[in-house]
């Protein structure tokens, strides 16, 4: 037997540390595994007083431990427990004083959207397979809707936006709710129900069939097998409005036209009917453009004939004269008018010219003036007299108090002769002579010794 070959001494700086080799294996799985959606069912969940949550995501294979920080569990929706199936967002790392690899989760969904979106493909490539979807299959809608049918629920918002948006436009049809339920396990049977029993009555021109917006649980029964064939089977063309456009459900492939939601729907049903409106609009006001244009050259022509007609009259030479003669009438008596007229204007300024010139309005003027003036004068004349006023009468009383009446009343007497002259010296006195006196209170007559 072989003596075993023994490990050759390796160099000091080929020995790596326990904590090298998890660093390394580390970064390998974070740089190797980016953030990625995981499938798997919970185990072991545990929930630590810190808020953080560990569990362990496993499927028939293997088992991944995550753990859910605080923060990110907070803010999930998801009731996090044992045997639930999830969707899980998550990073590998590598927890090294353990050695152990686990995922870090930043979200978690509920995986019952992976289900219904494979029950979804596996429905549509099934029906596919038999033709339902087909182009050819699919029917033009009828240029004239009188009657429309509308399967879905008369609680929703859905019906009160389609007939507000037929009366906003103008639709003159019938619109008949077909009541049925458009989410939960019966839906999908009372739908496709609702369908055999318009395709019974036969009054609809157009089926509608849909419903507001929703998640893909919620609009799951336009998913459903038995109401797709009901779709492809109706003998009425249907339109598919599932309220949501980025997204397809398998009645809008089976249907004959797909509307992105009811509204949508509504407008495409009055679109036709607005068209249809302005069409026989445009058709209306051609035939009357046509009908007035063929009225007018029709006059024309009768107004021709008749002109041909009395220009071969005697009455055709006569009535153009009296036209004329009229004619003349009206233009002298316009020109005697504006004669008239001029005649007045001319005398109307040589009025207010010989107005501005007559003296009457001078002297009036002068005469105001004159007033003025005088009864300035007297003014003036009142002023400058009023001194002389004064004196005037202090001299009449002076005179007064030395005139004869005066000197009189104090005793003395006035001699005078026959001539009435005064006797103002005794020498001037012949004897016998007669003399008058004059005294205070009356004359005397007396004789000279």
């Amino acid at each position: 037997m072989k003596a075993r070959a023994q490990a050759k001494t390796p160099e000091p700086g080929q020995i790596l540390s326990v904590g090298d080799v998890t660093r390394r294996i580390k970064i390998l799985l974070e740089d190797a595994l980016p953030e990625a959606w995981i499938r798997g069912e919970v185990s072991n969940l545990r929930r630590q007083p810190s808020g953080h949550v560990y569990f362990t995501l496993k499927d028939a294979e293997s088992q991944l431990p995550c753990v859910f920080f605080r923060g990110e569990a907070l803010r999930c929706a998801v009731d996090l427990r044992d045997g639930k199936q999830l969707l899980v967002l998550g990073r590998l790392s590598v927890y090294e004083p353990r050695g152990a690899y686990q995922l870090i989760v930043s979200a978690a969904l509920e995986d019952g959207v992976g289900r219904l979106r494979e029950e979804f493909e596996k429905l549509k490539a099934k029906l596919a397979a038999e033709g339902l979807f087909e182009l050819e299959r699919k029917r033009e809608l009828p240029a004239r809707v009188s009657t429309v049918g509308f399967i879905t629920s008369t609680s929703g918002a859905a019906v009160r936006d389609f007939i507000s948006i037929l009366r906003r436009r103008g639709w003159r049809g019938r619109l008949v709710i077909l009541p049925a339920k458009v989410q939960g396990r019966e839906a999908a049977r009372e739908m496709a129900a609702q369908l055999a029993q318009a395709a019974r009555l036969g009054i609809f021109d157009l089926l509608v069939i849909g419903r507001g917006g929703g998640s893909l649980e919620d609009l799951w029964a336009f998913n459903e097998e038995v109401l797709v064939r009901a779709i492809a089977a109706s003998p009425v063309p249907i339109i598919s409005a599932v309220g949501h456009e980025t997204d397809f459900t398998l009645s809008d492939f089976a249907a004959d036209r797909r509307a992105e939601t009811p509204s949508a729907a509504a407008e495409l049903i009055s679109s036709a009917e607005l068209e249809q409106r302005e069409a026989l609009g445009d058709f209306a006001r051609e035939l009357r453009d046509f009908a007035e244009g063929e009225l007018e050259r029709r006059r024309a022509r009768l107004e021709l004939l008749a002109h041909r007609r009395l220009a071969a009259s005697p009455r055709a030479f006569i009535e153009p004269q009296f036209l004329r003669l009229d004619d003349g009438a009206s233009r002298l008596q316009l020109a005697m008018r504006q004669a008239v007229h001029r005649r007045r204007s001319e005398l109307h300024s040589r009025a207010a010219a010989l107005a501005e010139r007559a003296p009457g309005p001078r002297v009036r003027v002068e005469r105001a003036r004159a007033v003025a003036l005088g009864k300035q004068l007297v003014r003036l004349g009142k002023t400058a007299l009023a001194p002389h006023r004064a004196e005037l009468k202090n001299l009449e009383r002076r005179l007064r108090e030395t005139g004869v009446a005066r000197v009189l009343q104090r005793g003395f007497v006035i001699l005078s002769d026959a001539t009435g002259a005064p006797v103002t010296r005794r020498a001037n006195l012949k004897p016998r002579q007669k003399v008058r006196a004059r005294f205070a209170d009356g004359e005397a007559g007396l004789t000279a010794d």
